[in-house]
């Protein structure tokens, strides 16, 4: 007899209505055995991590909290004003307490130092406070570490990304992309809206 692992899949919304004048609403998708590429932007672009005090508050909560939830990060960048991190999650039901304790306690300490209190602190349109996307295949996830890895170059603040201090490589791209091929932690089974647009785009045109 052939046994099939069930996969645990869940979704969460702040809105009950799925579409609004033709957009999908917004959603936290939970899964287990997934890449994940996470990144959140401060309320109306304040530059709240401008310090390298802020800066380090962020570094120390989010490898407390990542190791806490069983979050392996591949690589991770932080400016002034928003974060990136891109990885692998065995336990998809962590996702949610991962993000709350690494957003609440971020916003609360960086706050402390901040001569006025910036609140809310993540939260803007549509009440989203980050977006969290599930990788469809090899070629995404590439693209999410290159991504992440170049910000601070495409930002102008260096001309080479190893000279950004606040951009972290935790492991190798190519042995992420490997590992998580041989895991099947990929969401091939779901298109990419992008991915579907650019090839009907494409098509259209031929």
């Amino acid at each position: 007899m052939v046994h099939f692992a069930i996969m645990a899949f869940r979704k969460s919304s702040h809105s009950k209505v799925e579409f609004w004048k033709g957009q999908h609403r917004f959603e936290h998708w939970y899964r287990d055995n997934t890449c994940y590429f996470i990144t959140s932007k401060v309320r109306d672009g304040f530059r709240a991590f401008a310090s390298e005090e802020a800066k380090r508050i962020f570094w120390d909560r989010f490898e407390y909290y990542t190791q806490k939830y069983g979050f392996v990060p591949w690589i991770a960048t932080l400016l002034d004003n928003h974060y990136h991190y891109e990885g692998y999650l065995k336990n998809g039901e962590n996702l949610g307490p991962l993000m709350q304790r690494l957003h609440g306690s971020v916003a609360k300490l960086v706050n402390d130092l901040l001569p006025e209190r910036h609140l809310p602190f993540w939260r803007h349109r549509g009440n989203q406070d980050y977006f969290d996307g599930c990788l469809r295949d090899v070629l995404q996830a590439v693209r999410a570490y290159r991504y992440t890895k170049l910000q601070a170059v495409r930002a102008g603040i260096v001309r080479d990304y190893r000279d950004y201090p606040h951009t972290r490589l935790y492991l190798d791209v190519d042995g992420c992309v490997k590992r998580a091929t041989d895991l099947n932690a990929f969401l091939d089974e779901v298109p990419y809206a992008r991915y579907e647009s650019h090839r009907r785009r494409r098509e259209a045109r031929t």
